[in-house]
């Protein structure tokens, strides 16, 4: 069989048996296609003529060399990191090629380029509550029709955004996928599918949990997606659910008017919330929990910001610092 045929039924099987997203698959594609497309200069073939047993040890190594190389058209070359997600994507479907027995490179034989250690910048705490304090908050809900009623709307959605995100640390693509129903304000909690299908359990913080009531009672439409724009006429065929594009625009707005010149993101807001836990004393694997990482060695990037807390102590209590 061809690797086009074989790309083909390996997407099928992430889709199907490995339950992967759309987004998931439809990036193996993109990164599978790129090899693919390489290959073809390489043999000077087209796939529907080139086997898997052809993928060798010295193909994938100027494979390599080729996106090591490559630029845009600004003259940047790929990301090591870039770089890697093509190796991933190729390591998965020379495995998928073993399980079903046909003869390939072996999958191990590809390793991963060694990245530099990631360098994360953070918000301190005042500039943390100057952004969750950005959105004006009136306790006065002015009448239907009253113009006003349009920017208390967005004022009350964009803080139980900001709350949510530090209260949670959702992804930005779980925050916009949840429902109004998917949520328990009373116990405080609720599930939440995350990257792979997995469900896990997170926690409202009461601060969170008051700004979501009050959205809450301010929405007027029957939308099922807890955060949505404002629409003066809502109908049951318009969607009204905010996308990530949409909640990114909103963080930065914020951050803008909290004088914030960092560039800040909703996956900052993901980072605060874990050095705020770790920082508070909460242990590792709770935190990997909460976050939703499969891997710890994820998490563990943030034990490096609660080092500065140590330094700070040493420097205070050590007896040659004095």
């Amino acid at each position: 069989m061809n690797l086009k045929s074989l790309k083909i039924e390996f997407l099928e099987y992430l889709e199907i048996e490995k339950n992967r997203s759309p987004k998931t698959i439809e990036n193996y594609d993109h990164h599978l296609a790129r090899f693919f497309d390489w290959l073809m200069g390489y043999f000077k073939k087209n796939t529907d003529k080139i086997s898997a047993e052809e993928i060798s040890e010295d193909s994938v190594r100027k494979f390599r060399l080729f996106l090591a190389r490559k630029t845009d058209k600004f003259g940047r070359t790929l990301k090591k990191q870039t770089q890697n997600h093509h190796l991933i994507a190729l390591r998965m479907f020379l495995k998928y090629l073993a399980k079903r027995g046909v003869e390939s490179l072996s999958a191990e034989k590809i390793e991963l380029a060694r990245q530099p250690q990631r360098e994360l910048e953070f918000m301190d705490d005042l500039e943390l509550e100057r952004l969750l304090d950005a959105p004006k908050r009136d306790d006065s809900s002015p009448p239907a029709g009253d113009p006003g009623r349009s920017n208390r709307f967005q004022d009350l959605r964009d803080k139980a955004i900001l709350e949510l995100l530090f209260s949670t640390g959702l992804r930005v693509s779980e925050l916009c996928a949840l429902d109004r129903d998917s949520i328990d304000l009373d116990k405080g909690m609720f599930s939440v599918r995350g990257k792979g299908s997995k469900i896990r359990v997170v926690f409202i913080s009461d601060s969170a949990r008051d700004v979501l009531k009050e959205y809450l009672k301010e929405r007027k439409d029957i939308d099922p997606a807890l955060f949505v724009r404002d629409s003066k006429s809502p109908n049951k065929e318009e969607k009204l659910q905010l996308t990530p594009r949409s909640v990114q625009r909103i963080i930065k707005k914020y951050a803008v008017k909290a004088g914030i010149s960092k560039k800040v993101t909703p996956h900052w807001l993901r980072h605060s919330f874990a050095t705020d836990l770790l920082r508070n004393g909460a242990d590792l694997r709770s935190v990997q929990m909460m976050l939703g990482h499969a891997n710890i060695s994820t998490t563990q990037i943030y034990t490096h910001f609660t080092d500065k807390q140590l330094e700070d102590i040493h420097k205070k209590f050590h007896s040659g610092n004095r």
